[in-house]
């Protein structure tokens, strides 16, 4: 299936070796002396022992549900087997010692968070780190997020996010790696290594939870909790193998999701919590609900009350109660009554001890005292990988020259620099939504970085805020356009509320710069200075007019701590960007949802002219907007550099290969090579990406499918050969018999800077 790709492809040399050990390792088994001791303790455990184990609540909760009972009491007595949003060694081992010395079995309880993109340390969010294309990286920055975490009593993470998002509408896409699968695949599987390590029971180690199971990211009109109707083959080729490769890599836990799918809430959906995900991918670890996901089922239609609710959802494969406090109130009755059978408490039971054993909760239920008495912050080596990492997910949009050259990087004989805009220091936005712990204080903006740099090198940096995020009012517009006309080039720092308009309940029905940040932005660029313009937003956000006025646009997300740093060095030219977009920029929100992998229809409108409205009939009556182009702003995989690259033409070790041959592995597979040179002046890296097409095959297929990519870095004049295999995980899909198989086809395959651009070849797979 299409999951398995992402492992091979994805690798440079230096970690080729750990990403073909995690392609060929089996899903992991379970222990048989530690099954034996649950075994045994189950047998000794009452009915409301073994439904506690699958009680999990928030402590300090602000969000929607009935408020529970006391939950140490619940403690005390076993009836509470996780909690999360307790953090620091003090807080988890005082309730630690309640499970552990009150509780009539002794059995620890697991705290989580959701620990999403670090933990003190923040980095770049995830949206910014999938477009490193670097899982290396991203496994680097998980591991660190696991020891700064476990060191504080959490051991139990509700991340990776890996929903395919192809709606800029929908908030969460800024959790996510976008809207490829093949990309997703690959940054899940670097989330689950980074956070378990190579062993649970390592005490720096934590489970990950992949999540929101399943097609969450499909949400209708990109509101969020809204439904979703997929198709089998659309669910099976595009929204589950993040998942798949999730497992395949040794997830101890999965979590549902808000949504419906197809009519049934994926918080009870037996088709995809049992079906696929027990039955056909053999997962033996937990799946919990979301956030009173099992209680919102019954406004989802489908339980009248809350008792249904809690059958319906573990008779589907549902483990853990996520707040909703269902499972406690009335899976006692439930199994007494024979409308759920014990048996389903005793394996969902099963699977929250076998995690606890796992962990090592069981030899070494408290966290360790910190050596210093005091909270663990960062570490200054972490610090700065959060600047590497933050430096190579920067996204250069656009570098117009100014003379001879472009205008970025910044040139020496630039003496007076004006920084303007809402987001230029604002520390709390640097960290973007889902912060775990991550503190303000140590966040470095880029006004506090310029003011450093500049001094060093007797620059003048000029700064007016301008406007807020979200006003309407313009009275810093003046002070605005005077510090513009005093200076050489202007630095525009302009975005979203990191908090308030991206991640959960944030979805927006504009795509625009909120508030009156255009305003501000047309105002400035009207004095006529070169204006650099830097977004920080957790979604790609439409910006034609920017594209059209203004000499550079650099898309920066939100970058982590050391934000001011990474975009310093990249401004000036330390460091050339890299980062390519995970998801397609829109002209317009009329646009969405938009994604480069699309299946073309019967009336192309290949040949048209679509930057104007149809002249006659024959431009006319196409699959186009008479109003707006139907490619992107900026496409997929798309990122300039400060050098050029060239490709040459590709080499295939065959013009045709066998079907057959590679469904039952006896063919070899196809080899395509090219010689990737850098063309400029300065070193750089370039994210090489293969795209195929197949056409006369038995359903539908898209435009173009990633299907490898690599990162190299090339000092000026410097070539390097790169080489990719096309098998049947790459070339195999779901058919109209609903098979996974290589069939026979015409196929056309890229290698390129782009999903639009590259070199290409045509070879032919046979019967």
């Amino acid at each position: 299936m299409r999951w398995v790709r992402v492992l091979l492809l994805v690798a440079v040399p230096l970690w080729t070796s750990s990403l073909l050990q995690a392609q060929d390792s089996p899903l992991p088994q379970v222990d048989p002396n530690s099954e034996q001791r649950i075994t045994k303790l189950l047998g000794q455990m009452t009915l409301e022992e073994k439904i506690g184990q699958l009680v999990h609540f928030a402590d300090s909760s602000t969000g929607p549900g009935a408020p529970h009972p006391d939950y140490r009491e619940q403690i005390a007595q076993g009836g509470v087997g996780s909690i999360e949003n307790v953090t620091g060694v003090a807080e988890t081992n005082v309730l630690q010692k309640l499970a552990i010395e009150k509780s009539r079995l002794h059995i620890p309880l697991v705290f989580a968070l959701d620990v999403i993109h670090g933990y003190r340390t923040i980095f770049p969010v995830p949206l910014a780190m999938a477009s490193t294309w670097d899982p290396a990286l991203v496994e680097r920055a998980s591991r660190i997020a696991a020891q700064e975490a476990s060191k504080e009593g959490i051991r139990w993470t509700f991340s990776p996010m890996v929903d395919i998002a192809r709606d800029a509408r929908w908030g969460r896409i800024v959790e996510g790696a976008g809207e490829d699968p093949y990309l997703g695949s690959a940054m899940a599987s670097a989330y689950v290594r980074g956070y378990q390590g190579s062993r649970l029971d390592d005490p720096q180690s934590i489970l990950a939870c992949v999540k929101h199971f399943v097609g969450y990211g499909a949400a209708e009109a990109g509101r969020d909790y809204n439904t979703t109707e997929i198709s089998e083959r659309t669910l099976r080729q595009v929204y589950l193998p993040p998942f798949h490769a999730a497992v395949q890599s040794g997830t101890g836990s999965v979590m549902s999701a808000f949504n419906s799918l197809n009519g049934v809430p994926t918080t009870s959906n037996w088709f995809t919590l049992t079906h696929i995900l027990r039955q056909e991918w053999g997962f033996q670890g937990v799946v919990i609900s979301d956030y009173s996901s099992m209680r919102e089922t019954i406004a989802h239609g489908i339980a009248l009350d809350g008792k249904t609710a809690a059958r319906k959802s573990i008779l589907a494969g549902l483990d853990v109660d996520l707040e909703s406090n269902l499972f406690s109130r009335h899976l006692p009755e439930l199994v007494r009554s024979g409308a759920v059978p014990e048996s389903a408490v005793d394996q969902a039971a099963r699977r929250m001890l076998r995690i606890k054993f796992e962990l090592g909760l069981f030899d070494h239920p408290y966290a360790p005292e910190p050596a210093n008495g005091g909270v663990h912050g960062p570490d200054p080596a972490d610090v700065e990988f959060a600047r590497t990492i933050a430096e190579r997910s920067f996204v250069l949009l656009k570098n117009e020259n100014l003379g001879a050259r472009p205008l970025l990087p910044l040139d020496s004989d630039i003496h007076t620099i004006a920084l303007i805009g809402p987001l230029a220091d604002s520390a709390s936005d640097m960290l973007g939504p889902w912060r775990a712990r991550g503190n303000a204080a140590d966040v470095v903006t880029l006004r506090a970085a310029l003011i450093s740099r500049m001094q060093q090198s007797g620059r003048q940096l000029l700064y007016a805020k301008g406007t807020e995020i979200l006003t309407a009012a313009e009275d810093g517009f003046a002070e605005a356009v005077a510090v513009a006309k005093r200076a050489d080039v202007v630095l525009m720092a302009v975005g979203e509320d990191a908090l308030w308009m991206t991640a959960e309940g944030a979805s927006r029905a504009h795509l625009g710069l909120p508030g009156n940040q255009q305003q501000l932005l047309e105002a400035v660029a009207a004095t006529g200075k070169p204006v650099v313009l830097i977004v920080f937003s957790g979604r790609p956000l439409a910006l034609p007019w920017a594209v059209g006025h203004v000499a550079a646009i650099l898309q920066a997300w939100f970058p982590g701590v050391q934000a001011g740093p990474a975009l310093a060095r990249t401004l000036f030219g330390d460091v050339s960007p890299s980062g390519k977009l995970t998801v397609s920029i829109p002209h317009s929100v009329g646009q969405e949802p938009l994604y480069y992998d699309a299946l073309n229809t019967g009336r192309p409108s290949d040949g048209i002219d679509l930057s104007r409205p149809p002249a006659n009939h024959e431009e006319k009556y196409h699959s186009r907007y008479v109003d707006e182009p139907n490619a992107p702003l900026f496409p997929f995989g798309y990122g300039l550099s400060y050098t050029r690259f060239t490709y040459s033409p590709l080499e295939l070790s065959a013009s045709q290969i066998s079907a057959s041959g590679l469904n039952d592995k006896t063919a070899q597979p196809l080899r395509v090579s090219t010689t990737v040179r850098n063309a400029g002046e300065s070193a750089g890296d370039e994210i090489v990406e293969l795209y195929v097409r197949l056409r006369g095959t038995s359903v539908a297929l898209p435009v173009r499918q990633l299907e490898g990519f690599r990162r190299l870095t090339l000092a000026p004049g410097e070539a390097k050969r790169v080489d990719f295999s096309l098998g049947r995980d790459e070339l195999s899909f779901w058919n109209i018999d609903m098979q996974d198989l290589v069939e026979p086809a015409g196929a056309t395959v890229w290698i390129g800077p782009s999903s639009v651009e590259g070199e290409n070849a045509d070879f032919v797979i046979a019967k």
